[in-house]
């Protein structure tokens, strides 16, 4: 503490009460192919629903990137999405010429001072989709008109002056908006009223009565799912100016159908740039990156540049199509040549099948490859078990929503793609389909070549890290490595508690922090740790003896 100029009593708080804090590893990670919703920005998913509220419904191009996302949400609850972009894709547009705005950011950055190039609205995010909308508006100017607009029903009364105008001096400053599905895309039905939005203002200042922005361009914007502001109507006077003294007049009530809105599926280079949004982890935490129908330019780039680099996530990823749908008896071949594309890694998990699923959004059966499922049955065992738990097998490894696999590998198919780090997905009569194998990518033999033992490090490493960073700045002396000490041991005898490690030591003494250590400001932790391994072979020995042989002379000789 500092010391004191003149007499009195001083006091200072010293927290010792810190400890190594739980850490998220039920966090999935998808970039994707979608027709809707923003571009190149990381969306939270928790379930199908939100799924298509946010990225739409599925379709002939996107069905594997929108069920590679619900058929993780099937076991789980917390997905970060991303939509991979394409530079030929675009936003219709009030007049038709389109523009590219994929996300808030950059609408804030580049549209949202308007602009005559556009019209008044444009759709809120890149694709055709937005062709089938259609933003009406009625405002104050016209209210003997009212009566006669197609959706005058829809709102309590006419727009005229709000209240807060009213207080400042203004006039005629409300107005009505609806967003109509035209094409009937979005809802199913043609001409269905998406969005409403009643007594909006054209004065920038106006607010409501709990002191929210009232300004139709900010309503729109911040509420609409469906459509920006892109500027005023060239009809309107003093729209976008203050209330005070103002009498607006001049949005006339009008029609503006968006079109010009451009669908365009993502290349290889444009997936790796959604993907490499995933790769900082002080600011995005994942732990499981399913890679969907990817090829193997987009799961190599996500395996070395984001999985092996960050340390703390694992790469699922299925063979191709190709490999498995119709090829009877050469697909342990196939899928071992692909294999042998892919890096060795231990941040990596690849199974070995596709599934036969059924699409209710268009009443078809698809193709989906099981990675989705995959990391989903990692976040179900983390639930009921732990990490360091297997996630294969008969208690774990069952797999939801099968109508049937791709194929159903013997038992010589199995061992092939078991020596290759490929995880055989089974079907067993009365069983169910099951992730059959827990190995890793990983090609030397290691105990990081199984998924359970990289993943009890994930969270060893990632939870005492994040303790560790509290003893920056400290002196190395020591009660910082005792402190350090009694702060990693009772977390680790807690993962020894639940079956995770057979044994641990740390050590943080003068044995590793030598005076040469202290003297490079640097500070050492050795922490040894024997991981629980998970049993991937059984050996029963059924022997049978002579009736009159006493089972404790023989017993032990086998």
């Amino acid at each position: 503490m500092a010391f004191q100029q003149s007499p009195g009593v001083n006091f200072s708080e010293i927290d010792l009460t810190t400890i190594v804090p739980g850490v998220g590893t039920t966090v999935g990670a998808f970039a994707g192919k979608f027709n809707w919703g923003p571009v190149e920005e990381i969306i939270t998913l928790s379930n199908e629903i939100n799924a298509v509220d946010r990225f739409g419904k599925p379709d002939q191009n996107t069905f594997v990137s929108f069920f590679t996302v619900a058929n993780f949400l099937a076991y789980a609850v917390d997905l970060k999405t991303v939509r991979a972009s394409n530079t030929a894709q675009v936003n219709a547009t009030a007049n038709g010429n389109g523009v590219l705005i994929k996300n808030r950011g950059k609408y804030d950055e580049s549209f949202s001072a308007g602009s005559a190039l556009y019209g008044p609205f444009a759709a809120k995010y890149p694709g055709d989709l937005g062709n089938s909308l259609r933003v009406e508006t009625f405002p104050s100017a016209n209210t003997v008109e009212f009566n006669t607009w197609a959706y005058a029903s829809l709102f309590d009364a006419a727009p005229s002056t709000s209240t807060y105008a009213s207080g400042v001096g203004g006039a005629n400053d409300e107005m009505h908006i609806v967003v109509v599905d035209r094409g009937g895309k979005f809802s199913g039905v043609a001409n269905t009223v998406l969005e409403r939005f009643a007594f909006v203002s054209k004065a920038q200042d106006a607010v409501t009565s709990d002191g929210s922005s009232n300004f139709y361009k900010s309503v729109i914007n911040d509420k609409s799912k469906y459509v920006w502001w892109t500027g005023h109507p060239t009809s309107t006077n003093w729209a976008g100016n203050s209330a005070p003294g103002i009498t607006f007049t001049g949005i006339a009530a009008n029609t503006y159908t968006l079109s010009g809105g451009v669908t365009a599926q993502p290349t290889d280079a444009e997936l790796i740039t959604a993907y490499r949004l995933f790769g900082n982890q002080d600011t995005v935490d994942v732990s499981l990156i399913m890679m969907g129908d990817a090829n193997t330019t987009v799961a190599i780039d996500a395996i070395n540049n984001i999985a092996e680099t960050r340390k703390d996530a694992v790469v699922f990823l299925s063979p191709k199509r190709s490999d498995v749908v119709d090829q009877a008896g050469s697909e342990a071949n196939l899928i071992s040549t692909t294999r042998d594309t892919l890096p060795s890694s231990s941040y990596a998990f690849m199974d070995g099948n596709w599934k036969y699923q059924f699409d209710k959004y268009n009443n078809v059966y698809r193709w989906l490859p099981y990675n989705g499922d995959i990391a989903g049955l990692a976040v179900r065992t983390d639930l009921e078990r732990d990490s360091w738990f297997s996630f294969a097998g008969f208690n774990r490894g069952n797999i939801k929503n099968v109508i049937k696999s791709a194929w159903n590998p013997s038992k010589a198919d199995r061992d092939t793609l078991y020596k290759k780090g490929v995880n055989p997905v089974v079907s067993f009569p009365g069983e169910g389909t099951i992730l059959f194998g827990d190995k890793t990518m990983l090609a030397k033999p290691s105990a990081f070549d199984r998924i359970n033992v990289r993943r009890l490090f994930i969270v060893v490493e990632k939870a005492i890290t994040r303790a560790a960073k509290f003893s920056l700045f400290e002196f190395n002396d020591e009660f910082t490595r005792a402190q350090f000490v009694n702060l990693v041991e009772p977390f680790l005898r807690d993962v020894k508690g639940r079956r995770g490690i057979f044994d641990f030591r740390v050590v943080c003494d003068e044995t590793n922090n030598t005076p040469e250590v202290i003297d490079r400001n640097e500070f050492v932790g050795d922490i040894y740790i024997k991981p629980a391994r998970s049993i991937n072979f059984i050996q029963l020995n059924f022997v049978a003896v002579r009736t009159g042989v006493a089972f404790e002379e023989i017993v032990g000789r086998f």
